[in-house]
């Protein structure tokens, strides 16, 4: 049930990544990019970019690209979902073992790309890079993991994957500025 649990969340993930809406934005940065900042974390992103803190499904926010076109069906965007661990009792390994398992059980054509651990000066986490077809979109998406005092933080850009090349760079530095702080 617990298991159940943890799917339907990454269920509602990948759902969300692909109806996002738009909302308010924050303060300016000197670069033109904005910085959000919120209880233990901040990340910063593109003043064109567009910050929802609606709470839909469970994300902590989602920064929605601006539309490439009238036509443009999808937007690109980074989102943030914190799970509580505290009755799960995993750690970093455990989690990434289960959410690839996710993966597979989410897309039937899911494909896994990457999936690495890689370290900071603080905190290790995880990346993972996979596709995978939801409705009419063959999205691609790269994710970040990190486990922290019973929180698990799973920071995602989904791209259409015909698009990902073009927003691979904007989006890498955006998950890269992603801050937690903890004690």
């Amino acid at each position: 049930m617990k298991r159940l649990n943890l799917i339907c969340v990454f269920a509602l993930i990948m759902i969300f990544s692909a109806y996002a809406q738009t909302s308010e934005l924050r303060s300016k940065t000197n670069d033109g990019w904005k910085s959000f900042t919120e209880n233990n974390y901040s990340i910063n992103y593109p003043g064109t970019w567009e910050l929802d803190q609606s709470g839909q499904m469970g994300m902590s926010f989602i920064l929605l690209s601006p539309p490439s076109s009238e036509q443009d069906q999808f937007r690109e965007n980074v989102n943030l979902l914190i799970q509580d661990l505290t009755v799960h009792n995993l750690d970093l390994d455990s989690y990434t073992e289960l959410s690839l398992s996710q993966i597979k059980t989410m897309f039937g054509d899911g494909n896994l790309i990457d999936s690495r651990r890689l370290g900071s000066e603080k905190l290790d986490h995880h990346k993972v890079v996979y596709t995978g077809t939801q409705g009419i979109f063959n999205l691609k998406f790269e994710q970040y993991y990190w486990v922290i005092n019973q929180k698990a933080y799973v920071l995602t850009l989904t791209c259409e994957e015909s698009a990902f090349s073009e927003y691979q760079l904007i989006g890498e530095k955006i998950l890269n500025s992603f801050i937690v702080e903890f004690n």
